[in-house]
């Protein structure tokens, strides 16, 4: 049968857009010339079959948490800048839907691995939200808490601290490139704690690399934050009665919900603004022996001392701020019988460099300052000045847990105060950089408070249409339900409620300058 030649062209037309027109294939961008670089893997993965390397890789979405995945384009490679370098990364590009963006995700603790699932900020989430996403290992294989491999490798260290994530993104963004024939039209860096403080270090170090950054509860003042891990252990074992057990953190938590729940206005057993909560807990005091309802005088001081700032004993200038009000649940990571092993390492794998070297012995004057000295160009990202980055219209967007016990909510404070104090004021900065604090939110997620919200949705509006965001929905979800939302409001605002109507909707609360 004679096909019309204009039905003819039309039904060309529909065969040949059925299939994305890429530039390059998959399988060919192995053999794609890039700088110290070995494309290892180049190959396509149909729908769902994605199969994470190794162990330990998934965490806890089920028995297969890659079913869900469209089909991709996977690129791995190994990157080499120096003799020392090894850097593993990963490029996913989906094969149709992709929404012309690219988004590179972070790591947590001392990285090691590739973020290939996690909780919002890895591979996964990225692939099925349309984008093109990359992740890197930093520089070295291994546990996530374990910080050996800086030992006797001063490049491995400075790979992980800054240089690997910006060759991953140069080098990704070339893939990109050569497999759909066009550079992304936006490009985004999305990580928390770790993964907080290379955003933070690539809007300071790599100003071009990115359009936004999502930076969430960075860990950018190491060697401060690894010095607070200290303070906290000998506090709880100046002496074998300063030991606070597990069992009583709940004691103490709800005697600060006791006292301060109702400060905000709603009494929903979370702390919208915990500055505000002047607990102290003398007043969970024994009156006679210990017991599991009381604190016993030592217990009452090392409390005390977790809360308050780790100070240097010589200068009695804050060195890290302490933890809020609210946070005492997850004490255990840094209240336990043993120092948090990060910040062990820290210690003795990149300032000491010695495997042997004993915590009990830490100088809270001069070890802090050594760490300084040997890290503050390497790991450290405290540097205020984000000119170069603003000025080409980058967006920051910063978000912290009050109940982080994991990294002081006030950190995130202080460096957005140092930015605005170096930048020349809030009105100088709103328009690009936005910090959110999220009441009740635990270390990057979980808690009681609403944790879950769409900051990369948020970013988007930001960058590519210029809506700043003035608040974010957030939702608490419990077995797959919503039970609540709440505005997170761009700090220093609040969320007050409006006085009638639900205090599980969002919709009856507004932002208001923190009192």
């Amino acid at each position: 049968m004679k096909i019309p030649t204009m039905k003819y062209a039309i039904w060309a037309l529909a065969c040949l857009t059925a299939v994305p027109a890429f530039a390059a294939s998959c399988d060919s961008l192995v053999s794609l010339a890039l700088q110290d670089t070995t494309i290892t893997m180049a190959q396509v993965v149909p729908a769902g079959q994605f199969s994470a390397p190794g162990e330990g890789q998934a965490k806890g979405k089920g028995a297969n948490p890659y079913g869900d995945l469209p089909e991709f384009c996977r690129v791995a490679a190994t990157i080499k800048p120096t003799s020392d370098s090894n850097i593993r990364v990963e490029v996913w590009l989906p094969t149709s839907g992709w929404n012309g963006r690219f988004q590179a995700v972070g790591n947590g603790g001392w990285a090691g691995v590739i973020s290939y699932q996690g909780d919002g900020d890895d591979l996964s989430d990225a692939l099925r939200s349309g984008y093109a996403t990359s992740a890197t290992d930093t520089g070295h294989v291994g546990a996530e808490g374990d910080g050996s491999f800086a030992l006797g490798h001063p490049e491995k260290l400075i790979d992980f601290g800054y240089r690997a994530v910006h060759e991953m993104t140069v080098k990704a963004k070339a893939i990109i490139a050569a497999y759909y024939g066009n550079a992304p039209k936006a490009s985004y860096w999305n990580g928390c704690s770790t993964g907080g403080r290379q955003g933070l270090m690539e809007a300071q170090r790599f100003p071009a690399d990115f359009d936004g950054v999502i930076a969430g509860a960075p860990a950018n003042n190491t060697t401060h934050l690894v010095a607070q891990s200290l303070w906290i252990w000998q506090a709880v074992h100046k002496d074998e009665a300063s030991y606070i057990p597990p069992a009583k953190y709940s004691l103490i938590h709800n005697a600060v919900l006791e006292a301060c729940d109702g400060l905000d206005g709603v009494k929903d057993l979370v702390l919208e603004d915990p500055t505000r909560c002047k607990f102290d807990p003398k007043v969970l005091e024994c009156k006679g022996t210990d017991g599991p309802g009381c604190l016993t005088a030592p217990q009452v001081e090392a409390a005390r001392k977790i809360y308050s700032p780790t100070t240097n004993p010589r200068t009695k200038q804050q060195i890290f701020p302490g933890l809020e009000p609210g946070s005492e649940l997850a004490w255990a990571s840094k209240a336990g019988p043993q120092p948090h092993s990060i910040s062990i390492d820290h210690w003795r794998y990149v300032v000491f460099k010695d495997p042997n070297w004993d915590f009990r012995t830490f100088n809270f004057d001069s070890d802090v300052a050594l760490g300084d000295q040997i890290e503050n160009d390497i790991i450290n990202a405290t540097d205020p000045d984000l000119k170069t980055f603003f000025g080409h219209g980058g967006k920051l967007l910063q978000y912290h847990g009050w109940s982080d016990a994991g990294i002081s909510p006030r950190n995130s404070i202080n460096y957005y105060k140092s930015v605005l104090d170096r930048m020349g004021g809030a009105n100088k900065v709103d328009e690009s950089y936005r910090l959110f604090m999220v009441p009740g939110m635990a270390h990057c997620r979980g808690g009681d408070g609403p944790n879950h919200f769409d900051k990369v949705g948020a970013i988007e509006q930001w960058v590519e249409k210029g809506k700043a965001p003035n608040h974010i929905i957030a939702s608490r979800i419990r077995d797959g339900k919503t039970e609540r939302t709440r505005p997170l409001c761009a700090y220093p605002g609040v969320a007050t409620y409006k006085g009638t109507g639900s205090t599980d909707d969002a919709a009856n609360f507004s932002c208001s300058a923190s009192k």
